[in-house]
């Protein structure tokens, strides 16, 4: 019997294609023709899968079917946006912090109020406790001799000297310094600071400065450590040493609520 119907499988015309495939012209149009065309294009130019699908609207696995044959996109920064996000955020922080710093610094200064000679006579032997030289009983050093680099620091303990009656004339200074600053503009700015004539500051204590180091304490503010020595106060070290005695002797009192009222 013989087959009169149509094979396409037998037909050898090359713009059929080749055997048992329907040429170009004879396929269903694919409703996603243009969109794997958007996405290549895009991809081209340099658009990752994530990019392309939220432009889209198609998923990564018909994404990644279109366009794996592309090369991969360089590598591109995309943190700079969050970078600078984060940046005022952080910016913002530090602001509401200082603020805040600011705040209850000067509340708390207003909390002080005016000082009376009682509670300076205690400031004054809390501070030189703390920051003064102490005798011992291997080392005697029964003399006031008191070194900082805090100009308020100073200021109070020159005032509480003037209140146990040292003239300026017994106080002994001398600066603890790197020879790279400027000692003639840090003795007169210490000179200033304890109304001792800079003349009669006594010879410096030099310390060698290492470029190397990293020594943040450099620059025009940068004026060492101020030492000041008070002669012949012997008995006033005495008392200083009572006084903190007494002041430590109350702290260990049992029973005191101290703090109540403070906060």
């Amino acid at each position: 019997m013989t087959n009169t119907g149509t094979n396409f499988g037998s037909l050898h015309d090359p713009d059929l294609g080749r055997p048992g495939t329907p040429p170009d012209w004879a396929r269903r149009p694919n409703a996603k023709d243009h969109l794997r065309l958007k996405a290549r294009a895009l991809r081209e130019q340099g658009m990752t899968y994530d990019e392309i699908r939220a432009e889209l609207g198609v998923s990564k696995s018909s994404i990644s079917a279109w366009v794996r044959d592309l090369p991969k996109p360089a590598p591109r920064w995309k943190k700079v946006p969050q970078m600078q996000r984060l940046e005022r955020a952080q910016a913002a922080f530090r602001a509401s912090r200082d603020e805040e710093r600011e705040r209850l610094t000067s509340e708390a200064s207003r909390q002080v109020g005016d000082i009376d000679d009682r509670e300076l006579l205690l400031i004054g032997a809390a501070l030189y406790w703390a920051e003064g030289s102490k005798d011992k009983t291997y080392a005697r050093r029964e003399s006031l001799t008191f070194i900082n680099s805090d100009p308020h620091m100073i200021e109070v303990y020159v005032r509480w000297l003037e209140l146990l009656g040292v003239e300026r004339h017994r106080m002994r200074c001398s600066l603890h310094i790197h020879d790279s600053a400027d000692l003639t503009e840090a003795t007169r700015f210490w000179s200033e600071i304890t109304g001792v004539p800079a003349e009669d500051f006594l010879k410096p204590s030099l310390r060698h400065d290492n470029p190397g180091t990293n020594r943040l304490n450099r620059g025009p503010s940068y004026r060492g450590c101020l030492r000041i020595y008070v002669t012949n106060s012997a008995r006033l070290y005495r008392q200083v040493e009572g006084w903190w005695q007494g002041i430590s002797g109350w702290a260990a009192a049992p029973g005191i609520d101290r703090l109540s009222g403070m906060v």
